[in-house]
C-alpha cells in the first residue's frame, strides 16, 4: 500500500507495525516483524532521517547520545509521526510527478506524429506479429477513458480470450461507454453466447448485424486499429493504428452507421435474443412497484400504498430483477433507466 509513495517493502512493514503501539524499540520491532536487528536499525534510522518517525522523548539528562541510545544506555524507542503530517509531502510528489508524466507523453505523442521518421504524420503505423498486436489491442481497451467502439467479426482481434475479458471489464469498471457491434456469425458458440451475456449485464451495449467490413476497436475518438491478412506478412498476425485523421473519422462514421441500422441484444436465462421475448416486459404491477421502489419506499409501504400483500411486492421485485438480469435493486435501478421502463 505504502510502496506507492516511495516505502519499500520492509519500511512498510515496520510502519505498520508501529501503528499498533504508542512507542517500541529496535529490537522489540525486529521480534514482531521478523526482520535482522541490524536491518531494522538501519531502516529506523532511515525513517527518522525521512521524517517518518519519531524517536520518543525520554525522561533524564545529560549530554545527547548517538541514535539508537537513549541517556543513561537505554535503547531508543521510536513513535510514529502521524501519518497526515508526514505522508502528504510523499502524495503530493507522487501526484506531481504524475502530471509531469502525463505532459511528457503528450510531447512525446506530438513529436512522434509530426517526426519525419515517419510519413505523414504517423497517421498509420504498421503492427506486426502476435504478441505486438496484443499488447497495442490491450492499449487501446486499458488507454481508453471515455469511449470504446468495436466491430466484433469472427474469433478475437489476436488476443487470448481471458485477457480480452479482463480489459474489457477494466474499462466498464472505469464508467467508459463501450459500444459493440457484432456479425451474426460471432455468436457461433455456446461460450460464446454467456461471455456476451455477463458482457451486457455488467454495462456493455451490444448489437447485432449479419456481416461487417472488417474488425476493429476505436479508443476515445483518438486512435484505431484494424486487423489486416496474414499474407503480406509471412503468415503472422498484423494490424494498422490509425491515429487522428480524416481515415479516423470516416472509421467512427462507419461504426456509428453500421450501429444506428444494428439490431439491440436482449439477455435472459436462456441467452441473448434480438427481441425481447413477449413475458419478458414487466407488467402495469411491476412498474409501480418499481416506480415505489426507485423512490427510495420500503416494501411494506409500497404494499400499503398499492393496496397488495408485502409478499406480492417482493414477487414482484423479484421477477423485475430477473428480467433485469440484477443481483441488486441498486442494478435493477441502472437497468431500468437503461431499458426506458419508466
Amino acid at each position: 500500500m505504502l510502496q506507492a509513495l516511495g516505502l519499500g517493502p520492509a519500511e512498510e512493514t515496520l510502519y505498520t507495525a508501529l501503528l499498533a503501539r504508542p512507542t517500541a524499540s529496535a529490537e522489540e520491532l525486529a521480534g514482531q516483524t521478523g526482520l535482522e536487528w541490524a536491518e531494522t536499525d538501519r531502516i529506523l534510522r532511515d525513517l527518522v532521517a525521512r521524517g517518518l518517525v519519531a524517536i520518543a522523548a525520554e525522561s533524564g539528562s545529560g549530554a545527547p547520545e548517538p541514535v539508537g541510545r537513549a541517556p543513561g544506555g537505554r535503547p531508543d524507542r521510536y513513535r510514529l509521526t502521524p501519518p497526515s503530517v508526514a505522508l502528504a509531502p510523499f502524495l503530493v510528489e507522487q501526484r506531481n510527478a504524475l502530471h509531469r508524466a502525463e505532459a511528457a507523453l503528450s510531447i512525446l505523442t506530438e513529436q512522434y506524429r509530426s517526426t519525419a521518421a515517419h510519413p505523414a504524420g504517423s497517421v498509420v503505423e504498421v503492427v506486426v506479429g502476435v504478441d505486438q498486436v496484443a499488447h497495442r489491442f490491450h492499449q487501446l481497451q486499458r488507454g481508453a477513458q471515455q469511449e470504446l467502439l468495436v466491430f466484433l467479426v469472427g474469433d478475437p482481434i489476436a488476443v487470448p480470450r481471458e485477457d480480452t475479458g479482463v480489459a474489457e471489464s477494466s474499462a466498464l469498471d472505469r464508467g467508459v461507454d463501450f459500444r459493440v457491434v457484432a456479425a451474426r456469425s460471432y455468436l457461433d458458440g455456446s461460450d460464446m453466447v454467456k461471455e456476451l451475456r455477463e458482457s451486457i449485464t455488467a454495462g456493455l451495449e451490444l448489437r447485432l448485424v449479419e456481416s461487417l467490413p472488417l474488425k476493429m476497436v476505436v479508443s476515445d475518438r483518438e486512435r484505431a486499429m484494424v486487423p489486416l491478412g496474414t499474407a503480406d506478412c509471412g503468415g503472422e498476425p498484423s494490424a494498422i493504428v490509425v491515429h487522428r485523421s480524416g481515415l479516423l473519422t470516416a472509421l467512427v462514421h462507419l461504426f456509428e452507421k453500421e450501429w444506428d441500422q444494428a439490431r439491440p441484444l436482449y439477455t435472459s436465462s436462456t441467452g441473448v435474443h434480438t427481441e425481447p421475448a413477449a413475458d419478458q416486459h414487466p407488467t402495469e404491477g411491476e412498474l409501480e412497484v418499481l416506480a415505489l421502489l426507485l423512490a427510495g419506499i420500503s416494501d411494506r409501504r409500497a404494499a400499503s400504498q398499492l393496496g397488495v400483500s408485502i409478499r406480492t411486492v417482493e414477487r414482484r421485485t423479484r421477477r423485475l430483477m430477473d428480467l433485469a438480469g440484477a443481483d441488486s435493486r441498486l442494478q435493477l435501478g441502472w437497468h431500468a433507466a437503461r431499458a426506458g421502463w419508466l
